[in-house]
């Protein structure tokens, strides 16, 4: 995998025509890009062709969240848009992760990456205590990795802080997206458990979710070519 492979360019926006023209100046200098719900919900499928082009990888950040029946039936129906990654939501339990598992293999060959996430990086463990979680982040986050891994998850999407937990919890073999990754010289924003770029990968991360240090940039090209020179140091 090259540096810039691991880069993928979250574009949660309303405005359609921001999203298509950021994707289309990053083609080729980023790995790929990730529509929300934010953008999906205001624009739908068609929304998403237009800034995927065809061809442009996807990562289909849709977190289902459903019962088990309801999520592999939206796994389904997401599979037309053709996306390299899709997620839901661990905490949704093993019957609803085994059911969006073997929704996502009826695709065959052209099946999307099947990610759970695990704990949102915006909580910390004070967060999670307040949820009624007794465990912390870390313990939380390899709880429910394991439980996806043996539901025939692909992989998860983690914090840079718990990349290393979850390589000697799942292995090699188990992919890890993290977002939360911030270059030295960008703002944390609100993100709490962040790390750079280069750490991340040096630790075990697959693919990387960086978004304003990119797309808030003067020179979101720049930038991004900025970033994979630095994960070339890896």
């Amino acid at each position: 995998m090259t540096p810039i492979d691991r880069i993928l360019v979250p574009l949660d926006t309303m405005d359609l025509d921001w999203a298509a023209d950021t994707a289309k100046r990053l083609r080729g200098h980023v790995g790929g890009i990730k529509l929300g719900k934010e953008f999906i919900s205001a624009h739908g499928p068609q929304g998403v062709r237009q800034v995927t082009d065809g061809d442009h990888p996807l990562f289909l950040d849709v977190k289902f969240h459903d019962i088990p029946n309801t999520v592999a039936g939206a796994i389904r129906a997401v599979s037309a848009l053709r996306p390299f990654m899709v997620n839901v939501h661990a905490s949704g339990g093993r019957a609803m992760m085994k059911a969006a598992v073997a929704a996502n293999a009826e695709a065959g060959d052209t099946r999307p990456l099947m990610l759970a996430v695990t704990v949102l990086t915006s909580l910390d463990d004070d967060d999670l205590m307040e949820l009624g979680v007794s465990a912390n982040a870390g313990e939380q986050v390899v709880r429910l990795a394991r439980m996806a891994q043996d539901c025939g998850v692909d992989g998860v999407v983690c914090s840079p802080k718990e990349i290393t937990l979850l390589r000697d919890a799942c292995g090699p073999n188990f992919k890890l997206v993290v977002p939360g990754i911030r270059p030295t010289w960008a703002s944390t924003n609100d993100q709490k458990r962040f790390s750079t770029p280069a750490d991340s990968v040096a630790m075990g991360a697959d693919y990387l979710v960086i978004g304003r240090p990119i797309t808030g940039a003067k020179d979101p090209v720049a930038a991004a070519m900025r970033i994979s020179e630095e994960l070339a140091t890896v």
